[in-house]
C-alpha cells in the first residue's frame, strides 16, 4: 500500500482522481494479515504516535507474521511485553533482514525492528524519567522505547525511590538544568514517588504505578491508588505498568511545546 504522501502527490498532479484518492487513504489506516489482525500502519501519521504490537499474550508465530506485514511499508515497529519465546523467534527471524533493538536484560522487553539504514527521527524536546527502583527499569524501557519513536530524548535516573528519598534531589535538579518539559515517574509498593516529585517541578508529572510489592495491593494496586489519592496538582496517572502510554502521551506534550507535529 502506497503512503499518504505519494497519495497526495499523485492527485495534485493529475495522476489520480479525487475519489481514487479518497478510497486510498480511507484504506491507508487498516492493513490485514491472514488471522485477521488489524494493523493500524497509519497511526503515526494520524496522531504522531507509532504502531505498537502487544506481544505477551500472542503466539511467537503470530506475533512474527504482524511485523512481517507491517514492515513491508513501514520502517519500524515496537514490541512491548515480549518474552523471551518471542523474542528468540525474532532474533532467528529478522536479525539477519532487520535491525532490533532490545530494552532491558530480562523480560518482559520492549524490542524496536527497523529496516536497516533507518535513522530514528530527532527533536529537540525532552523528557524526563524517573524509577523508584530497579524492578522498575523494563516498564522504563517502555517509555523509553515508544519516545525514541517519537524522537523525544529521555533523559533518565534510576533507583529514587522514597526510602532513601535524598537521593532524589540531585536527578530533579538535573532534570531541571535540561529543561524538561514533563516526567514520567515509575513506583511501586505504596507508589508514593510521583507525588512527592509533583510537589516539587512546575512540570506536568506522569505517574506509572508498578506491580512491585508484597502481598496485599502487591500488584500495584496500593501503587495505583496511592497515585490516583494524592493531593499534588500537576499529577495525572496511567494504568499499572503502562509504560507505552506514559511515553506516548509525554512525548506528546514534550513535541507539542517544541511546536512540532
Amino acid at each position: 500500500m502506497r503512503n499518504i504522501k505519494t497519495i497526495l502527490n499523485d492527485y495534485k498532479n493529475g495522476k489520480i482522481t479525487l475519489n481514487e484518492a479518497k478510497e486510498e487513504l480511507n484504506l491507508f489506516s487498516l492493513e490485514f494479515i491472514e488471522d485477521g489482525v488489524k494493523l493500524d500502519s497509519g497511526r503515526h501519521l494520524r496522531k504522531g504516535i507509532p504502531e505498537v504490537i502487544y506481544a505477551e499474550k500472542k503466539d511467537p508465530e503470530i506475533v512474527k507474521e504482524i511485523v512481517s506485514k507491517f514492515l513491508e511499508n513501514n520502517s519500524a515497529i515496537l514490541l512491548s511485553r515480549v518474552l523471551t519465546k518471542h523474542l528468540t523467534v525474532l532474533k532467528s527471524y529478522f536479525t539477519n533482514k532487520y535491525n532490533l533493538h532490545i530494552g532491558s536484560s530480562h523480560e518482559p522487553y520492549s524490542v524496536i525492528i527497523s529496516k536497516k539504514g533507518y535513522k530514528f527521527p530527532t527533536s529537540s524536546s525532552n523528557i524526563g524519567l524517573l524509577t523508584a527502583g530497579t524492578s522498575d527499569i523494563p516498564i522504563a524501557e517502555e517509555v523509553i522505547a515508544i519516545s525514541r519513536l517519537m524522537g523525544v530524548n529521555v533523559i533518565q535516573f534510576n533507583d529514587v525511590g522514597i526510602a532513601g528519598v535524598h537521593r532524589l534531589f540531585s536527578p530533579l535538579k538535573q532534570l531541571i538544568k535540561e529543561k524538561v518539559r514533563v516526567v514520567v515517574v515509575i513506583a511501586g509498593m505504596e507508589g508514593a514517588l510521583p507525588a512527592i516529585v509533583s510537589s516539587l517541578v512546575n512540570i506536568p508529572v506522569i505517574g506509572v504505578p508498578a506491580s512491585t510489592g508484597y502481598g496485599y495491593g502487591g500488584k500495584g494496586e496500593a501503587a495505583l491508588m496511592t497515585m490516583l489519592q494524592s493531593c499534588s496538582p500537576g499529577l495525572v496517572v496511567v494504568n499499572i505498568d503502562n509504560g507505552i502510554n506514559a511515553g506516548a502521551t509525554a512525548s506528546l506534550i514534550a513535541k507539542q511545546n517544541d511546536g512540532e507535529e
